[in-house]
């Protein structure tokens, strides 16, 4: 088990923070223009503690996309295979993640996989409960489980700005609902939707979220919270479709079932070894963590933490 890291950790983070200086807040979301954009930080767990942190690693962050890897584990979790996929696709598309394109020129008009946000909004609209509290209120005792940490909750500010500024998403919504593939109030979908996104978390949370997947649906005592089968489904995402349209870079580069946010977050899950967290909110061009990215680089290849 890789646990011994000694001073690499601190030195790579050093070596990438550079790097934040070339990337940028998402403005979109008015409420993540509050981020330090130097910030960096990681956690690792390894099911036997946290082997080691760098960086502001307490720093608690919203889980934009995130959140889409959870939300497809529960609705899997709720209604089996066969009925989420017949809302969403499988396959990785090269399009950004808040693209139209695809759900106008594919038959059905479906979304192509549940990490775009077409996507995401159709499997949302999946998880069981009367309300938008009682959602909110299943899927944060699920990431309170899945962590282990009981104080999760969500960001009302940020949520606040995303559903004010959800113009797009709504459009989404309202052009798969026009093609039957999700039903009710639109609006009631994207309050959900924008607080699902607005879970806060730090570092530590992620490494183990990560390490659950990791460890096939395991947490460290050895109590199953996700199904073998839900587990191995959400790690080909990840590697598939998890870090938008850099996905089959990043698989070539890094290696690592992945999972990224635009609040500069990225869950990862090293396959029986590890779970990993890591915060950067200053962006690439395609909305992943630009420091985050590169401190996976470096950590993959000095460890060999490849899966291919």
């Amino acid at each position: 088990m890789i646990c011994n890291y000694g001073n690499d950790l601190k030195e790579m983070v050093d070596q990438v923070r550079i790097h934040t200086k070339h990337g940028k807040l998402a403005d979109y979301i008015p409420a993540l223009m509050k981020a330090n954009p130097d910030d960096i930080a990681i956690s690792i767990f390894d099911g036997q503690q946290t082997c080691f942190s760098e960086g502001n690693h307490q720093q608690l962050f919203t889980l934009q996309s995130i959140s889409k890897i959870l939300t497809l584990a529960l609705a899997i979790m709720d209604h089996g295979e066969e009925l989420v996929f017949d809302k969403v696709g499988m396959e990785p598309t090269g399009d950004p993640f808040n693209s139209i394109a695809k759900l106008e020129s594919h038959v059905p008009s479906k979304p192509l996989n549940p990490m775009i946000n077409a996507g995401a909004l159709a499997v949302s609209a999946l998880i069981k409960g009367a309300s938008t509290e009682e959602k909110l209120n299943r899927l944060l005792i699920f990431v309170r489980e899945l962590s282990g940490n009981d104080s999760i909750t969500y960001s009302k500010e940020v949520a606040k700005s995303e559903f004010e500024t959800a113009d797009l998403n709504r459009s989404l919504a309202y052009f798969m609902k026009q093609h039957q593939v999700i039903s009710g109030d639109i609006d009631h979908l994207l309050d959900f939707y924008t607080k699902q996104c607005a879970i806060e978390v730090n570092c530590n949370d992620l490494a183990r979220i990560g390490f659950v997947l990791s460890n096939n649906g395991k947490d460290s005592t050895g109590k199953r919270i996700i199904p073998v089968e839900v587990s191995r489904i959400v790690k080909t995402f990840m590697v598939t479709c998890g870090m938008y349209n850099a996905s089959g870079e990043f698989a070539i580069r890094v290696g690592i079932p992945a999972k990224s946010g635009v609040s500069g977050g990225i869950v990862c899950a090293v396959p029986n070894k590890m779970g990993i967290g890591i915060y950067g909110p200053a962006l690439d061009r395609k909305g992943n963590s630009i420091a985050g990215m590169r401190l996976l680089e470096l950590l993959s290849e000095k460890y060999e933490l490849s899966i291919f």
